[in-house]
């Protein structure tokens, strides 16, 4: 599945675990795992405001090459989002999701033209590009995330795009504790986002493993549901496939379409680039 209808957002060049990137105005280099290939472009011939370096130690740090703003802001369709540079290599946007932007939205407003406003919870929602889309397009959306930055990034989105205050509720929270008092209150939503890491740790040092941990919080969400619409998760794990997502879909859902892809974005070389996986299950 090919993100679509990025004008602000290209891939110039890939490979040697590269991926060179034009954000807007702003050209950036930065690893990628799964650029495994010789590289397509000659990164040393273009004009890149920064790339990013690994070190020893497992972190890294931006090499700024020339002058750029320490943020930005791009477009998709209708939408703006704030870009912002960090220290774990990421921007603050994955332009991959625009693929699941694309169908839940549309899923969303057809709810809405039937007089059915859907509650989405959207966990692990980092900078809310998702909850910005899907709230704008007439859901009402949970946001929530253990980090306070990421959630106070996620409101910024949303006021740029001008979303409904009522639409939003935002909440920093572990994520699987969130759920399990959400359930204690007897709460109940009709469709889910997840987006959990490869692996983290909680405010109380509590280990995340995405292969030991996933299927019983799904499990546990599921049990919020009511009159479900629909249940996304994404998976950036190397390793696990979409077909793996998709089984925990099936396993902990009713009976429904169930469906899993592998998400990836276009670039300017003619290949796809690969940028993890999601399973999406829809009531029939």
């Amino acid at each position: 599945m090919l993100a679509p209808d990025w004008i602000d957002y290209k891939i110039l060049g890939t490979g040697g675990g590269l991926k060179l990137e034009k954000w807007g105005d702003i050209v950036l280099l930065r690893p990628d795992p799964q650029a495994i290939w010789d590289p397509t472009v000659d990164y040393k011939k273009f004009d890149t405001h920064a790339r990013y370096e690994r070190d020893r130690a497992g972190g890294g740090r931006w090499i700024v090459n020339k002058p750029m703003p320490d943020e930005w802001k791009i477009s998709w369709r209708e939408y703006v989002f704030s870009v912002r540079p960090t220290g774990f290599k990421h921007t603050g946007l994955f332009p991959e999701q625009a693929v699941n932007w694309d169908v839940l939205s549309k899923i969303v407003k057809e709810s809405a033209a039937k007089g059915k406003k859907i509650k989405i919870l959207n966990l692990f929602a980092y900078t809310g590009a998702s909850t910005a889309v899907l709230s704008k397009s007439g859901a009402a959306v949970t946001h929530v995330d253990a980090a306070k930055g990421m959630v106070e990034r996620a409101n910024l989105n949303c006021s740029l795009n001008s979303v409904p205050r009522e639409n939003t509720r935002f909440i920093i929270d572990d994520c699987k504790k969130f759920v399990q008092r959400e359930i204690k209150r007897g709460k109940t939503y009709n469709a889910v986002i997840m987006d959990p890491p490869s692996y983290g740790r909680g405010a109380s040092g509590e280990v995340w493993k995405m292969e030991d941990d996933i299927f019983e919080l799904v499990s546990l969400t599921a049990k919020l549901l009511d009159d479900p619409d629909f249940f996304l998760i994404n998976s950036y794990t190397t390793g696990l496939q979409p077909q793996t997502i998709e089984n925990l879909l099936t396993l902990n859902l009713p009976s429904g379409k169930t469906s899993s892809y592998e998400v990836c974005l276009p670039t300017e070389c003619k290949i796809a680039l690969p940028c993890g996986c999601s399973g999406l299950w829809r009531k029939e």
